[in-house]
């Protein structure tokens, strides 16, 4: 599901914030009900980055239910502000 009005905003953030603040880093969420929003992983180490998220959406399966995303194996995450690697959906547990 694609929600064009999302894209480039931040996953918990309002609707009206411009983007993620000067100098953050983010992944950008592929698929699934939040497709097309960024995550902010700024300050995140590397092995949470590779454990990947279950993030709250009522845009899933189940209402109030997760979204599981992933990154992609041997996709490197490049480090520094803006948007340094992709998550993938996964699924809904």
């Amino acid at each position: 599901m694609v929600l064009g009005g999302l894209r480039g905003q931040v996953y918990g953030h309002d609707h009206d914030d411009p983007g993620p603040g000067p100098g953050r880093t983010c992944a950008e969420l592929v698929g699934g009900p939040l497709d097309g929003l960024l995550l902010d992983i700024h300050g995140w180490r590397a092995e949470e980055v590779d454990d990947g998220v279950a993030l709250i959406t009522e845009l899933g399966r189940w209402p109030g239910g997760r979204a599981l995303y992933d990154p992609h194996p041997g996709e490197a995450c490049k480090t520094g502000p803006g948007v340094a690697c992709r998550f993938y959906y996964t699924g809904d547990p």
